[in-house]
C-alpha cells in the first residue's frame, strides 16, 4: 500500500521550493550514507532503541554506519524532516542496502529469522 504524500500539484507554486528545501541537508546526509554503507543506523542520544539496534548489530558481527542527531530536546526539527521523508515515525531508522527495514525491534526480528543475513549476502551469479 503506497503511503499518502501530498501531490506536487496540491502545493502552491510560491512555496514549492521552500517545501523542497526544508531540512534538505539532513536528508541529503542520510541519503549519502545509505548510498555509501550497506547498513546505516540513524538515531539520537538518550534514546535506548538506537543503542539496542547498535548492540544487536554488534552482537551479530554486522558492520554499520551510525548517524546521531541530537537528543530529545535538541535537533528535533531535523529529525522530524527525516521522519517526514521516510514515513517512519520513530528512531532508530535502520537501512540495509538503502532500504528502510524499520527500527530496533524490526531489526531484531530480521536477525532472529535469518533474513538480515540473507539481505547482506551478495546474490550469486545465475
Amino acid at each position: 500500500m503506497p503511503r499518502a504524500v501530498l501531490a506536487e500539484s496540491q502545493i502552491h507554486p510560491a512555496v514549492r521550493e521552500r517545501v523542497a528545501r526544508h531540512q534538505s541537508a539532513i536528508v541529503a546526509e542520510v541519503q549519502q550514507a545509505i548510498a555509501a554503507h550497506p547498513v546505516v543506523v540513524v538515531g539520537m542520544a538518550m534514546n535506548p532503541f538506537p543503542r539496542k539496534a547498535r548492540r544487536l548489530l554488534d552482537a551479530a558481527g554486522v558492520t554499520y554506519h551510525y548517524l546521531g542527531y541530537g537528543s530529545y530536546l535538541s535537533q528535533w526539527r531535523p529529525r522530524n524532516a527525516l521522519k517526514m521523508w521516510t514515513g517512519w515515525p520513530t528512531l532508530p531508522m535502520v537501512f540495509v542496502h538503502g532500504v528502510l527495514i524499520g527500527g530496533a525491534d524490526d531489526l531484531e526480528a530480521l536477525i532472529a529469522s535469518g533474513e538480515l543475513k540473507r539481505l547482506l549476502t551478495p546474490a550469486s551469479p545465475a
